[in-house]
């Protein structure tokens, strides 16, 4: 997996030049419309960490793959239905995209009815763009306190997708402050364009895909 390493490379570069460790940020490989072997590949370099964005491909690849591999860890970092929430916590492990009440609400239900604890990130509209998922920048604060005070999820952090065409670094340095204004140490944040900005403005996690896996089929 040259791609892999190759981006390893970078990606260590990049923590070295930020004065960051390798133990604060986890490297999750966007592993969207890749097949189960190009993903194996990758899961024998040595990596542990993994994200889709449709509960589809979790259901067509990662059902077999953790039995295979039980120590991955899959993110799920798209979009969220309603009708898939039953399937997404069954299957996934941390939940990047948590952006209305009635999400938090139907994942606590499953929580209460299970021995199992996720983590989840609320997604926050940074750019405030109508196009985009995410709580409204406005919302937010109001947000993760009724999160926080009458749901029991394990609320770890927050996840944006900045503005396209714009300099990320505003947009990663307003989703940490938010972080810290309610002590949330976690930030989704960063993507194969603008991840070391990103680890420079705090991301605890990073979603790469083209540059481990090469272009999307």
């Amino acid at each position: 997996m040259e791609l892999y390493q190759n981006f390893l490379e970078q990606f260590n570069t990049a923590l070295s030049n930020a004065n960051r460790n390798l133990s604060e940020v986890e490297l999750i490989a966007v592993s969207k419309k890749k097949s189960s072997d190009e993903i194996k590949k990758v899961i024998n370099s040595g990596h542990l960490s993994f994200g889709e964005n449709q509960i589809q491909e979790v259901e067509n690849k990662w059902i077999t793959l953790k039995k295979e591999f039980p120590n991955m860890k899959l993110h799920f970092i798209g979009g969220i239905q309603s009708k898939k929430v039953k399937s997404i916590f069954e299957h996934c492990d941390v939940i990047h995209s948590i952006d209305r009440m009635k999400l938090v609400s139907l994942f606590s239900e499953l929580e209460k009815h299970s021995t199992i604890k996720k983590e989840y990130f609320i997604q926050v509209n940074i750019g405030d763009e109508s196009q985009k998922s995410g709580v409204k920048l406005s919302d937010a604060d109001d947000f993760i306190v009724s999160c926080k005070k009458n749901y029991n999820l394990n609320i770890i952090g927050l996840m944006c997708l900045p503005p396209f065409n714009e300099d990320p670094k505003q947009y990663f340095v307003k989703l940490r402050e938010i972080a810290q204004k309610h002590n949330l140490s976690s930030l989704s944040m960063g993507m194969s364009g603008d991840y070391k900005e990103a680890i420079k403005c705090g991301a605890t996690h990073i979603r790469i895909g083209t540059q481990i896996f090469g272009p999307r089929n």
